[in-house]
């Protein structure tokens, strides 16, 4: 705790200042086009029991239950010698839409994940635009301030995580990837 005298005009008043305060919440959104059909896109997005192979810091990926609607998996992330295990209920919706929620757990308070896939370029089928978008709020304040540091690093290297697997299961983009802006 760091103590901090503010002058305001004529007032002095003390202000303490925390290392740990952090905002527990975090969200990020982005949208590329990239050079993967929104069927090869959705068999790595959708394909949870292998995230363990692929998405750094994870772990263990395993399935608890499953059909073609919707899973549940249980997560094993973090790096030596700090892990952590959470569950997430996933809905699919072959091939547009993957969306992880995950709402028990010692880790997180939610956490929220959806990757919306639409079809690319009317010329090229090998192509659709991903609308990635990640949610979460941790219940440690530790956890909440690890991450605050290294969160865009964090997100990059999971979103990239999945293009890379495109590549060594379907070989090269067709097209450069492309970021965008708004909604769809």
């Amino acid at each position: 705790m760091l103590q901090r005298w503010v002058r305001s005009g004529n007032i002095v008043s003390q202000r303490y200042i925390s290392f740990f305060e952090a905002d527990r919440k975090k969200e990020y959104f982005v949208r590329k086009l990239i050079g993967f059909s929104c069927e090869e896109m959705y068999n790595v997005i959708a394909d949870v029991r292998n995230y363990h192979v692929f998405v750094p810091f994870c772990s263990k990926s395993t399935i608890l239950s499953e059909n073609y609607k919707e899973l549940k998996a249980n997560l094993e992330v973090g790096f030596p010698p700090i892990y952590e295990n959470y569950t997430s209920n996933v809905s699919l919706k072959r091939p547009s839409l993957v969306q992880a929620i995950c709402k028990e757990g010692n880790l997180f308070n939610y956490l929220e994940t959806t990757w919306k896939l639409t079809e690319g370029l009317p010329s090229n089928p090998k192509t659709c635009i991903i609308d990635f978008y990640i949610k979460f709020e941790f219940k440690s304040m530790l956890h909440s301030k690890v991450a605050s540091l290294f969160f865009d690093n964090l997100v990059n290297q999971m979103e990239n995580a999945f293009i890379e697997e495109a590549k060594k299961r379907y070989g090269s983009e067709s097209i450069p990837i492309h970021k965008l802006n708004g909604l769809s």
